[in-house]
């Protein structure tokens, strides 16, 4: 039976955390735009997910109902942009193994 390598273990735990890092940072540097309407509204989230922009056209501002709606949609849809960006992210990191959801708080 074959003796595990905790040594070579620590090396690759290593070379993990960098890698996470690494991920962590693009991740926090991306930018991802959510539109709704036709161009009315957009959205833009960091991909730490926080809302950077928020831009309205003059129109839009006419049917309060509508807009809340347009906001909505645009902030959900560049908050799943940022998400599947950061699921892309592990995936390639972790040679393709599934994620768990909620394991990364994502």
């Amino acid at each position: 039976m074959d003796q595990f390598d905790f040594g070579n273990l620590a090396g690759l735990l290593g070379g993990f955390q960098q890698k996470m890092a690494d991920m962590q940072a693009r991740q926090k540097a991306l930018r991802c735009e959510g539109t709704a309407g036709g161009g009315l509204v957009k959205v833009v989230v960091t991909g730490d997910f926080l809302v950077e922009s928020v831009s309205i056209a003059q129109e839009a501002s006419e049917d309060r109902e509508l807009l809340e709606d347009l906001v909505r949609a645009a902030t959900n849809e560049a908050l799943r942009q940022a998400r599947d960006s950061m699921k892309d992210g592990m995936q390639a990191m972790t040679g393709g193994l599934p994620i768990p959801p909620g394991l990364l708080g994502f």
